[in-house]
């Protein structure tokens, strides 16, 4: 019969062996890591061992650094920003407002940032990207009408975008107002309970 610390040992040697952090880390589809994360992904609950880690892989260039305690395993100019943001973000959002109505034509400005919509309102910059978060309620924000999936993101549909920016003001001018379905702004607004 094997004694307790021998089986100690062996389990702790085969779960380093299976572990090994750079295929553990390069083999995720998600290239976005928070320091929370890795620590989550390679298991490791020692601070001073996953900082180490973190250093050796940013000094090999495994890991790039994003932001304070943001990495990517790809160049910050090889990432959607859309995806960036949001990661960065780290909780619920969805890109609306402004960018959605810039792309479909219903404002003729230029917007020079990322507009999202989220439970908290930051500003940040990552590269040469400009992001703003409006800060909305939890009993609209999980509100799914009008929102649609792209590229495996959540974004406003142009009534949810117009729905979204009457919500944080409600006298809004929109260049192109005629390009909108104004009755379903209304269904949206009411689906999502803004009115």
């Amino acid at each position: 019969m094997l004694s307790c610390t021998y089986m100690y040992r062996i389990n702790k040697q085969s779960f380093r062996n299976k572990t090994n952090k750079l295929p553990v880390l390069l083999g995720q589809s998600q290239k976005l890591f928070h320091t929370n994360d890795l620590a989550l992904l390679w298991g490791i609950n020692n601070k001073n061992t996953l900082y180490t880690t973190i250093k050796r892989y940013v000094k090999k260039k495994i890991l790039i650094p994003i932001h304070k305690g943001f990495y990517a395993t790809l160049e910050a100019d090889k990432i959607d920003p859309l995806k960036l943001g949001i990661a960065f973000l780290h909780q619920f959002a969805y890109l609306s407002t402004e960018t959605v109505l810039v792309k479909e034509g219903i404002i003729f400005q230029n917007i020079p940032c990322l507009t999202l919509v989220s439970a908290v309102s930051k500003q940040f910059k990552i590269g040469d990207n400009l992001y703003k978060v409006r800060q909305m309620k939890d009993e609209f924000l999980y509100q799914d009408a009008g929102i649609v999936i792209k590229n495996g993101l959540r974004q406003a549909g142009v009534e949810r975008a117009v729905a979204d920016l009457l919500y944080f003001n409600p006298n809004y001018h929109f260049d192109g107002a005629k390009f909108v379905d104004w009755d379903r702004v209304k269904k949206i607004q009411q689906k999502v309970g803004f009115k």
